[in-house]
């Protein structure tokens, strides 16, 4: 299907753009020229009337598509009930039901705990705060490229990109970065296969950190994500994830897994951590939970989270139309949509891998991912070259073409679109992003 390249953002949008830029906060990143109006499945509408396919799902949120029938009717049949009572004091079934769905889900085999936030950052918080009450310990290891939010415990963690850290020092003390496993750019210079073959940098946490650093029983917990999301879509070997939890039984420090953008279906698994064949002892969650809505999850071994009452608490987290709207999400998602994740990301996964040819700035690069949450980067030469300034022009010049599409890491592409997008939906988007990459190509000189 040709696409054609239109000069966007229209009257209306700029009209818009213009009047947030003097009223919105400067702190929002840099935002892209597209002022929605509606949106439908997999595809949005901007306030010009310009129809796009969405490969990013409001980044990896909504799960089940834009305003999908089912949820919608949820949230109106629970805001009719009522909108609000906090869970902190009070109780509702919803949230009940909702705490009973994510514990039967959990990837351990212990009965769960749940505590329920407003977003994935306040997850994090509350991790934080359960593995430091549980071991009665001080330290947090997390790792280098990691995105764990904004607020000041949950930016202690992250170490994605300096702007996110910078100014708002000193941070929450006792937390150590080390490296995460990326097989494509060993830390070490290995080549590929030799740091597959290599034990993927846990010998930095045992013979550099543990030895020079902080003693191992003073650590509380290692926070991870099993595919890093904001770092650049980094699928790392299942065996560094297994060593991991070696290494925290070895100690008696807690496995806190990051399943903020990963989970809820969007790997193909109800968790991400379940293809590294590990059981963790907390997960946190949001973004795809409740379809759109603000909402987001600690989900903990009962035995950790067994903090007494008072020790932690929220006005609005478990909001009751949020709840109704997750329920209805997970059992979309439960009843078809995961598999549509596995076959759909397969499909655009192959599609990627088949543009390699003719296309020099993913000749190069990594293309990996679960599911329908894949990245592709987009480098200059064999060495792996990062070129930043190529993929912003090809996510600007997607908005031309009609796509959304958000970049990760240095120079890469992630490919989120809602799970329940359908083939015919997916080669279209993906025909609109291969314009956007030759046009960005072409105007490069690269091709």
């Amino acid at each position: 299907m040709a696409v054609e390249m239109t000069t966007r953002p229209g009257p209306r949008s700029q009209a818009l753009i213009d009047r947030d830029s003097v009223i919105m906060s400067g702190s929002l990143t840099p935002r892209y020229p597209f002022v929605i109006e509606r949106g439908e499945g997999a595809r949005v509408w901007d306030v010009d009337g310009h129809e796009y396919v969405d490969f990013a799902a409001g980044i990896a949120v909504t799960a089940t598509g834009h305003s999908h029938p089912k949820v919608v009717q949820a949230i109106i049949d629970q805001a009719q009930k009522f909108i609000h009572i906090a869970g902190t004091d009070y109780y509702y079934e919803v949230q009940i039901r909702l705490a009973e769905k994510l514990a039967a889900i959990a990837p351990f085999g212990e009965n769960a705990r749940v505590f329920l936030t407003n977003s994935g950052t306040e997850a994090v918080e509350g991790a934080i705060k359960v593995s430091r009450w549980y071991t009665e310990r001080k330290h947090i290891i997390a790792f280098y490229g990691a995105f764990h939010g904004r607020t000041l415990g949950a930016l202690s963690l992250t170490a994605s990109k300096v702007i996110q850290r910078d100014g708002f020092f000193p941070l929450i003390p006792g937390v150590h970065h080390v490296p995460y496993n990326n097989p494509y750019r060993c830390m070490h210079g290995r080549e590929e296969q030799a740091c597959r073959d290599h034990c993927m940098c846990i010998d930095y946490i045992e013979d550099v950190l543990f030895k020079r650093v902080v003693p191992p029983d003073s650590v509380a917990a290692i926070i991870l994500e099993p595919i890093q999301g904001e770092g650049g879509y980094l699928v790392p070997d299942s065996r560094f994830v297994q060593q991991i939890r070696q290494v925290c039984d070895r100690y008696g420090i807690l496995m806190v897994i990051d399943e903020v953008q990963s989970g809820i279906g969007r790997t193909g698994k109800w968790w991400g951590i379940e293809h590294h064949g590990v059981e963790p002892d907390v997960i946190t969650s949001a973004k795809g939970l409740a379809s759109g809505m603000p909402l987001g999850a600690i989900i903990a071994r009962e035995h950790v989270m067994s903090w007494p009452p008072g020790a932690h608490g929220s006005t609005f987290g478990g909001n009751p139309v949020s709840c109704a709207a997750a329920l209805a999400t997970l059992e979309l998602i439960e009843q078809g949509y995961m598999q549509n994740a596995i076959e759909q990301g397969e499909y655009i996964h192959d599609a990627l891998e088949e543009m390699r040819s003719h296309h020099p700035s993913l000749r190069h690069g990594r293309i990996d991912g679960r599911g329908l949450m894949i990245g592709a980067e987009l480098v200059l030469d064999e060495k792996r070259t990062p070129v930043k300034e190529l993929r912003n022009r090809v996510e600007r010049l997607a908005i031309d073409a009609g796509l959304l599409i958000l970049g990760c890491g240095e120079s890469a592409l992630r490919f989120c679109p809602p799970l329940m997008i359908d083939r015919a939906t997916v080669q279209e988007g993906l025909e609109r992003f291969e314009r956007a990459l030759t046009g960005a190509e072409q105007e490069a000189g690269l091709l």
